[in-house]
Formats: C-alpha cells, sequence, structure tokens
C-alpha cells in the first residue's frame, strides 16, 4: 500500500471511530433519534458495533420504530462478523423464541460461537440447555463440558452445578473430592446453595473428612442468606448438637425461617415441637397447623401425625374420619415396616367407625392423593 493509500485508510478509519463515539454520546444522552441516524449509515458500512447497537434499538423501539425482523437482520450481520455480543444475542432470541421462532439448535449455534469469541455467559447457558435438554436433546457430557468451561471462568453459578453433577454422578464419573472443590470455590464466593451443599459434604463426610463444626459453618452462611434447606439443616444441628451446643430454642428459631418459606420438613419438624412443647410452649393448634402443611406436601410422619391429632382431638375437633383419611393416605407412601403399623393404627381407628364413616374416608384419601393434597378436609 501507498504512503497516501495509508494515510487515507488511517482518516477513514479515525472518521468512523469519532462518527461510533457521536452516537454512542447520542444514544447515552437519551437522544435516540439521532443516535439511530447516525448509526445506520455506519452499520451499513459494515460497523459491526454499530450494527448491534442498531438492533438493539430496534427491539426497543428507540429512536426507529420497534421492528422485531430489523432487529434480527443487524444482529444477524454482526454476528456473521464474528461479533461476540450478537452472537450471544442472537443465541437469546433463538432459546427464548420471542423476537423470533424458538429453535434449540440455533441458539446453541450461536451461544458456542459467542463462547468461542471469549463471551463468559454463554457458556453456562449452554450447560444449561444440555443438562435439562431445553431445546436440544439432554446430554450431561457436554452440559459438564461448559459447566467446566464456565467455572474455570469463575461463574460461581457454573461451580456449583458442577460440584452438582460430581456428587451425582452426571455426565462424569461420581467424584466426591471433585464435587467438594467446586462446591468451596462457588461458597466461597456467596452462592448459598453451594454453601448448603458442602454444609451436607462436611456433615455426611463425603469426600472429606466429617466435621460437624465446618459443616454448621457453611450451613450457617447459606441460613444467613435465606436458604431454607440450610435453615432447616442447621436447625437439625441444634437438634442433635452436632458442631454446636444443643439448643431447642435456636432450632425453634431456624425451623420457623424454614418453615415460612415451605420447607416440607421444617413444617412437620415444627409440628412435634409444637406437640411436644420443646423448645417453644406446648400449642396443639399450632401443631395441627404446621403438621396440615407438611402433610399437603406429601409428607408421610406429617400425615400420620395430623391423623393422631384428629384420632385424640388435640388442637382439632375430633374426627376419626379425617384420621382414617390422613393414616390411609401416609401408608401409600410409608416405608414397609412404617406401613405395618399404620395399617394397624388405622384399622383401629376403623373399629370407632360405621361402614358408611369408613367409605367415606377411603373415599376421600383417594381423591385427596389424586388432587394433591389440595381440598383434603372435609367441609
Amino acid at each position: 500500500m501507498s504512503v497516501i493509500g495509508l494515510s487515507m485508510w488511517l482518516l477513514i478509519g479515525h472518521a468512523v471511530a469519532d462518527a461510533l463515539s457521536d452516537a454512542k454520546l447520542a444514544y447515552d444522552a437519551g437522544s435516540y433519534a439521532k443516535a439511530a441516524k447516525l448509526f445506520k449509515p455506519l452499520a451499513l458500512q459494515g460497523d459491526a458495533s454499530a450494527r448491534v447497537m442498531l438492533g438493539g434499538m430496534y427491539v426497543r423501539g428507540q429512536g426507529v420504530p420497534q421492528n422485531s425482523k430489523e432487529a434480527v437482520k443487524w444482529y444477524r450481520l454482526a454476528a456473521d462478523q464474528g461479533n461476540a455480543p450478537a452472537q450471544f444475542i442472537l443465541g437469546m432470541m433463538y432459546h427464548r423464541g420471542k423476537v423470533i421462532h424458538q429453535d434449540g439448535k440455533e441458539a446453541v449455534k450461536w451461544y458456542q460461537l459467542a463462547a468461542e469469541k471469549g463471551n463468559v455467559t454463554a457458556p453456562f447457558i449452554l450447560a444449561l440447555m444440555y443438562s435439562k435438554g431445553q431445546g436440544i436433546s439432554q446430554n450431561y457430557k457436554e452440559a459438564v463440558r461448559w459447566f467446566q468451561r464456565a467455572a474455570e471462568q469463575g461463574n460461581d453459578a457454573a461451580q456449583f452445578n458442577l460440584g452438582w453433577m460430581y456428587r451425582n454422578g452426571q455426565g462424569v464419573t461420581q467424584n466426591y473430592q471433585e464435587a467438594v472443590k467446586w462446591f468451596k470455590l462457588a461458597a466461597e464466593q456467596g452462592h448459598a446453595l453451594a454453601q448448603w451443599n458442602l454444609g451436607l459434604m462436611y456433615d455426611r463426610g463425603y469426600g472429606v473428612t466429617q466435621d460437624y463444626k465446618e459443616s454448621v459453618k457453611w450451613y450457617q452462611q447459606a441460613a444467613n442468606q435465606g436458604n431454607a434447606s440450610a435453615q432447616f439443616s442447621l436447625g437439625s444441628m441444634y437438634d442433635m448438637g452436632k458442631g454446636v451446643q444443643q439448643d431447642y430454642a435456636e432450632k425453634y428459631k431456624w425451623l420457623m425461617l424454614a418453615a415460612d418459606q415451605g420447607d416440607a420438613m421444617a413444617q412437620a419438624n415444627l409440628g412435634l415441637m409444637y406437640e411436644g412443647g420443646k423448645g417453644t410452649a406446648q400449642n396443639f393448634e399450632e401443631a395441627v397447623k404446621w403438621y396440615q402443611l407438611a402433610a399437603m406436601q406429601g409428607v408421610t410422619t406429617a400425615q400420620s401425625n395430623l391423623a393422631w391429632m384428629y384420632a385424640k382431638g388435640q388442637g382439632v375437633r375430633q374426627d376419626y374420619i379425617l384420621s382414617y383419611m390422613w393414616f390411609d393416605i401416609a401408608i401409600t407412601d410409608a416405608e414397609s415396616e412404617e406401613r405395618e403399623e399404620l395399617v394397624v393404627v388405622r384399622n383401629s381407628i376403623a373399629t370407632f367407625m360405621t361402614e358408611q364413616q369408613i367409605r367415606k374416608a377411603q373415599l376421600q384419601s383417594k381423591k385427596c392423593i389424586a388432587n394433591k393434597f389440595k381440598g383434603c378436609q372435609r367441609t
């Protein structure tokens, strides 16, 4: 290239850069019509950044009429030039199917291209798509590959999910040590689910030496972030005095927080605390309330305990039909030994009932199960 030619090329480059800068300044100032007017010729000349900006403006109707087709057109032109943000956005469009028809394969294609260009979010989304089979065939090995890529880039959610894959042997050979490694990396970044799972690993001695104090440490961090499962686990540690001094008041505090969030096991255990007056004043009405909530989520022990409350008339009006019904429901999912015991108890309740009442209880039991425990109470 001649000196004159080189000089002209440099001048053009500077002019384009200045025009792009002016367009971005106008956009940032909220002068969308002006920005669109400045971006358009740059986009037509092939500037990828201008094409991406113009595509976004057509999506949002900023300075131009809202037009999905125009938006896709400019994003695609930029994506075909190898622009990573455009490739990622195009992937999202195909993934979500809002601006353009949903197409899992096209989404994967553009996400992969964006990932190869260094986009840090694309690998994680790809991993989720493969792990859940969203728009594409489920493939745990591919999920692990992309979780690994994102995890190595420091993505805490990817680190957690990779740990989960190793924990459960999905797409990889089960490896508790690797699970702990990735859970810990995510937990140290404040990922609540990773903190809870790391607590579980220390609690059970999976991949690490069993250490209740370390378990409590991680449960506490996750519980403080509002994770209901961790709150229940922490309450259980206070119940058994594992890693902490046994303290029923603390157990009650953490179970209540978890139960209020809908944690079924916390609700069932809170019912026990109210029934027995342990860690709180005895209150049969409250016991029934929490047993009921847990029972409607399918917790067998809560169902059988609720049945007992109806049989004894504690915290609720005595009702053998509802007692029989809840025992009958609990029997369906109970373990074999427990099932045998519950059958004996249910049949003993039946001795206080007429044949008509028994049939009514059995019918209500079937309806309750069919309706997934909704509307089970007799009016």
